[in-house]
């Protein structure tokens, strides 16, 4: 069990106290794990949001005093647990860590000191080992309301980062003695959903306190010094791992774009994301220099966010058994500049941080698919979130995504409605029946979109159509992106099919809405539809397999028109007409 680092030194993967208990890197990792996922289930359990309660949608995290990523919970999210990382020197910066006190407990949902957006809440709990702070078990939901323009953190217009919601620096929010009321009632003035948000918080804080007790009772069963000795060889494994595979990866620089349609504001459109990605020296450096300004609307990227995405997109051209922990980290630069879509500055606003921050995510994935041809992946339809809320109080909200396609894989079509994602939960789209009984809505419809998935040698995933009939009248908030330009094909594959948010008035009359709308007025008894964008497709679609198209075509992902249109292939009763296909081919 041991190995050589780069440096040539040897590690020791299994290590034992004086009382003989064996600690290995394994048993290490998966009892952290564990611990983490505990504290996430404890808050979903817990917790009083319809968003987490239903999606499951919690993360929680170890981390040691100087915010080192040990461990997270299966259902966490590089987009949460990287928050948590960066947001440790900034809350040890506002409260030292000598004032911290056995008990305590602190808040923050910063995002430019960490955090993702004003909705979602990070708790952080420090752990004693004799006497001082070491380690932090962290937690982190959205919450379902916390002020702003719009219910549930939906402030799609918004120009300042002030109209998103309350903003709360580290603060302590309990103590060994308990909440801290003033902080509490704070939240609670400031939501439209008070109860819910301080339900949520102490969930959080249950959360984060059952993760903590298991970390110390790690710490007893293994000993101080074995247990600190187990987590840095463990993350010094993690690198080891890692730096073999980039060893297998091509050495230069790739370079690569994605835009974003537009911002809902300004005049301005296309917002382009860059990267230059090198890969040398078992290292890998992802240089988004070049990336356009932040912009005064809601589709800029607080730093962690962005570095969730770029971190994702690597690791996704790498071994998938390697951990994520701060060992996979230390091989990588990342430069964010100042300033740019992916590195915002107050007041810029931060909600719409997932748009950047995946056309990042998609840059990186296309730099490294032309370095690695045969594991290349097309663009995907991203996830197209949307709110329904109350008009007056009593205030109720229903906060969802649905997913588009993802885009083909060299060798394979992309897998349908999922999305390619690092953001989101272990079940983001609530199941119908529990929403249905929570608010005055029915949905009517959920389906895929045939001939969405973008043709081409592998197709992609197809979007997929849902439609929501209001009992009562209801404020329409939305917050999509591939609306107008569908997710990009390779090597001659073509794009996927734009989504769509509509309006069906109760005459019937569809309206077409924008992609980011603010509290549009629904009026009881008309439906809003949701339809996302289908994945792109790679290689030229005429050398698709018929058989393939046929199959498409029984399974209703391909219609008849459009395997004539997009892949030259005539269906005639239910089969190929070989002859007309092979004369529509041109012979091939």
């Amino acid at each position: 069990m041991t190995h050589v680092l780069a440096d040539g030194s040897a590690l020791d993967l299994r290590r034992s106290d004086s009382r003989g208990v064996e600690l290995t890197s394994e048993v290490l990792r998966n009892a952290l794990v564990v611990a983490a996922e505990e504290a996430s289930i404890v808050v979903v359990r817990s917790a009083y949001s319809t968003f987490v309660v239903e999606g499951s949608d919690a993360s929680a995290a170890i981390l040691d005093k100087d915010g080192r990523l040990i461990a997270h919970s299966m259902a966490t999210t590089l987009m949460n647990s990287m928050a948590l990382s960066v947001a440790v020197p900034f809350l040890l910066a506002d409260i030292p860590i000598e004032s911290m006190r056995p008990g305590d407990v602190f808040a923050t949902n910063d995002a430019y000191k960490g955090g993702v957006h004003t909705n979602d809440i990070l708790i952080f709990k420090p752990i004693f080992v004799a006497g001082e702070v070491e380690y932090f078990s962290a937690t982190l939901i959205h919450v379902s309301d916390i002020g702003g323009a719009s219910a549930g953190g939906m402030a799609s217009l918004a120009t300042e980062i002030f109209a998103e919601g309350l903003q709360l620096p580290p603060v302590r929010i309990a103590t060994a003695e308990g909440l801290e009321t003033s902080i509490m009632r704070i939240l609670a003035l400031n939501s439209r959903t008070p109860e819910k948000v301080q339900g949520d918080v102490r969930a959080l804080i249950a959360g984060a306190s059952t993760a903590a007790t298991r970390v110390q009772e790690l710490i007893e069963n293994y000993g101080e010094d074995g247990f600190a000795a187990g987590v840095r060889d463990y993350l010094a494994y993690t690198e080891v791992l890692t730096r073999a595979a980039i060893a297998e990866l091509p050495s230069g620089t790739y370079r690569s774009d994605y835009t974003i349609d537009d911002d809902g504001v300004t005049d301005l459109s296309n917002h382009r994301v860059a990267v230059a990605v090198t890969i040398q020296d078992g290292e890998v450096e992802l240089d988004f220099t070049g990336t356009d300004p932040q912009v005064a609307a809601a589709v800029n990227s607080s730093i962690s966010q962005s570095l969730a995405a770029a971190v994702f997109a690597f690791r996704c051209f790498v071994d998938p058994t390697i951990p994520m922990n701060d060992g996979c980290l230390r091989v990588l630069k990342v430069n964010l500049p100042v300033g740019s879509l992916l590195n915002a500055q107050s007041p810029y606003p931060c909600g719409g941080r997932f748009l950047p921050a995946y056309a990042a995510m998609e840059a990186v994935l296309q730099a490294l698919s032309d370095a690695v041809p045969e594991r290349a992946i097309a663009a995907s339809g991203i996830l197209q979130p949307f709110s329904i809320a109350a008009t007056t109080a009593p205030y109720w909200v229903h906060l969802a995504y649905e997913f588009g396609g993802v885009g083909a894989r060299f060798g394979k079509d992309g897998p349908d409605a999922t999305g390619v994602h690092f953001g989101l939960g272990r079940n983001s789209v609530p199941q119908v029946e529990p929403v249905e009984a929570r608010c005055p809505l029915v949905v009517e419809e959920v389906e895929y979109i045939a001939d969405s998935g973008g043709p081409g040698r592998w197709r992609g995933g197809l979007g997929t159509r849902t439609v929501f009939r209001l009992l009562a009248d209801a404020y329409i908030t939305t917050r999509g992106d591939r609306l107008a330009t569908g997710p990009r094909g390779r090597d001659g594959g073509s794009p996927g099919v734009t989504g769509a948010f509509k309006k069906r008035t109760r005459a019937g009359e569809i309206v077409v809405l924008n992609s980011k709308v603010n509290n549009e007025l629904f009026h009881e008894g008309e439906c809003f539809i949701v339809e996302t964008s289908g994945g792109g497709g790679i290689g030229n679609p005429v050398e698709r397999l018929a058989a393939a198209v046929i199959d498409d075509v029984r399974a209703a992902r391909v219609t008849v028109d459009g395997a004539r249109r997009d892949y030259r292939v005539v269906v005639s009763d239910g089969d190929v007409d070989t002859a007309a296909t092979t004369a529509l081919r041109g012979g091939a």
